[in-house]
């Protein structure tokens, strides 16, 4: 019971994050609509950003957003059939059905806990394909790094064709904090957190000898090693060109799903392949934020992103919340309950 209501409580702690972020980023545009509206002489009382959005959101051209998220189902294909490979190397024979539907079940689940769907993602992989839950989790660690390493790739892309719009807003998002402020905050951090970190590895380390002979620490031994091996998974693939392409082209996919969602939402039809690389930037780093699907940061970046090209803030927030409801809400939640029922029955023996 207490293990529920603690389940519940994290949920309940992340959805209240997100909802005050999204709510204040909403306050933030909706001010600025009623601004705009009045020097347009349009009434107060026609002139509501919830209405806008509900609006936006009915008119959007819905072919496009079926591309968007045929794109993000095939980007999930190819990241199930690149975690075959590693799972290969380290000696296991895995279905791409089962990896894709745990991918989906993940995806679900982040929505609920950020950054849980990883846990389960990998309880599901040894319940379906006998893969130690260890070495799943040091597969999916290094399938992390290899996105993180392509998001910091699409960062310096960013830099050299977002022009002098993207590079004044990055130095003086800089300066906003200031390199004084900056400073403190180091320090703070180090303070508060690496420094007992390091104390508690630095007295592990001293009685590691006597840890090592209580099972605790042979099983937290094993466990590493079984981490570490899903983690150089990445050496013994059958071909390291064929996992660079599949992690290259994930990652182009999911440029042109933001591309492509520009067209369907008439204010942004018109914006051209530099800027959505720009702005799938602005939205990437607002999805990493911990927080359901990125819920809040990811509009109020993605609007900042547009604004650097004329788009309003309350178009940017429609467009955002379009492209939200249709890949992190609609195309997470669907396939993933859909996954869910669908798992058990394809794995009947």
């Amino acid at each position: 019971m207490k293990k529920h209501l603690a389940k519940g409580a994290q949920i309940l702690l992340f959805f209240s994050v997100g909802i005050i972020i999204l709510y204040l980023v909403f306050q933030r545009q909706e001010a600025a609509y009623r601004a705009e509206c009045a020097l347009k002489n349009i009434p107060t009382g026609e002139c509501s950003l919830l209405d806008k959005i509900a609006s936006d959101i009915s008119n959007a051209h819905f072919g496009w957003i079926a591309v968007t998220i045929s794109l993000f189902m095939l980007t999930n294909v190819i990241r199930a059939v690149r975690w075959q490979m590693m799972f290969r190397a380290i000696g296991y024979e895995t279905r791409v059905v089962n990896l894709l539907g745990t991918i989906m079940v993940n995806y679900l689940t982040n929505l609920g806990i950020p950054r849980s769907g990883e846990v389960i993602r990998a309880g599901l992989v040894f319940k379906y394909e006998g893969v130690p839950v260890e070495k799943a989790l040091g597969t999916i660690f290094t399938d992390r790094i290899f996105d993180v390493f392509m998001l910091a790739i699409f960062m310096v892309l960013a830099l050299f064709v977002g022009g002098s719009e993207f590079v004044h807003y990055i130095n003086t998002s800089m300066e906003a904090g200031g390199p004084a402020n900056a400073s403190d905050s180091g320090v703070i951090w180090f303070i508060g957190v690496a420094v007992p970190l390091l104390v508690i590895a630095a007295v592990l380390w001293r009685n590691r000898a006597k840890l090592m002979a209580t099972n605790m620490g042979k099983k937290g031994l094993q466990l590493l090693r079984g981490f570490a091996d899903g983690v150089k998974s990445i050496s013994g693939v059958s071909s390291i060109p064929l996992f660079i392409l599949y992690t290259v082209s994930i990652w182009i996919i999911y440029y042109l799903m933001f591309y492509f969602a520009f067209f369907s939402f008439d204010p942004t039809a018109h914006l051209g392949p530099a800027t959505a690389l720009v702005v799938f930037v602005f939205g990437s780093l607002g999805i990493l934020i911990p927080t359901p699907g990125g819920m809040g940061s990811y509009h109020y970046l993605v609007g900042q992103g547009l604004a650097l090209y004329g788009i309003s803030g309350a178009d940017g927030f429609s467009f955002a919340n379009i492209v939200f409801f249709s890949i992190q809400l609609l195309a997470n939640i669907l396939f993933g309950l859909l996954f869910l029922i669908l798992l058990p029955l394809l794995n009947k023996k």
